[in-house]
């Protein structure tokens, strides 16, 4: 199964240290740094995600480095700062060789199952580039994006705050995730099992790759979506950027 992804992505650092005591010229904690882990974040981790699932991923990102530091207590896995390093990022500016293919010829046997588009909305993809893509790609198209106004003719993947400042009505195709409470898709709630929360960072991430997964495996979104519920729970009973593993996917293969 063939996923063409696009998105912006990042590099999450994640510094790890003691808290044990208040700077005395601020009322704030002072982290002794003990050790920093470095992980591939936002669209990478959907793209790491997916390739956890088997999928066969064609991710097209931007060049520019976007960097999230995260110093935390590691006692008690407290989050004390996050840093974000945000350098201008340059939107797609060419005619991407795929599309003008997809434009011209009939659907091949090797031409991709779905296109996945994973937007931060950090500039790499414009909300004209959006409504092009639906357009233009010859198959379903699943949309994760902190825009407001989003096209028909695609799945919808927004979080419940996304979804009170979307542009448009949440129709059969918009599946909105509720944090540990589940998702909702076609006035039906899909409830998420219950875990302990280690850390919510890239959650969404895990949830749509593991989403177009169930979507490519089971044809349906009320087939995907408990696998999708499922995954994101593993995921954010671990810390950090977390990426499924074989164990995880085993686990998910009997939704």
């Amino acid at each position: 199964m063939k996923v063409l992804l696009i998105g912006d992505s990042c590099t999450d650092v994640y510094v790890y240290g003691d808290v044990k005591r208040l700077n005395p010229e601020a009322p704030v904690p002072v982290l002794e740094p003990k050790r920093e882990h470095t992980s591939q974040g936002m669209a990478w981790n959907v793209y790491n995600n997916m390739l956890a699932f088997g999928l066969d991923v064609y991710m097209i990102t931007q060049m520019e480095t976007i960097k999230k530091t995260r110093y935390i207590d590691e006692k008690s896995n407290q989050q004390i700062l996050r840093v974000d390093e945000e350098p201008e990022v340059k939107p797609i500016e060419y005619e991407p060789p795929f599309l003008e293919r997809a434009a011209s010829e009939p659907k091949s046997d090797d031409w991709y199952d779905v296109l996945v588009i994973s937007d931060y909305d950090k500039g790499f993809i414009t909300q004209d580039e959006i409504f092009r893509l639906v357009k233009w790609f010859d198959g379903p198209v699943i949309i994760d994006s902190k825009k407001k106004v989003l096209p028909e003719g695609a799945w919808i993947k927004i979080n419940e705050l996304e979804s009170k400042t979307l542009e448009r009505d949440l129709t059969s195709s918009v599946i909105v995730t509720k944090g540990g409470d589940g998702a909702e898709y076609n006035h039906k709630f899909f409830p998420a099992e219950k875990v302990k929360v280690r850390d919510v960072v890239g959650a969404g991430d895990t949830f749509l790759a593991a989403l177009t997964y169930g979507y490519l495996t089971k044809h349906t979104m009320e087939a995907a979506i408990p696998i999708a519920n499922k995954a994101a729970a593993i995921a954010v009973s671990h810390p950090g950027t977390y990426v499924l593993t074989k164990e995880d996917v085993k686990q998910l293969h009997t939704y």
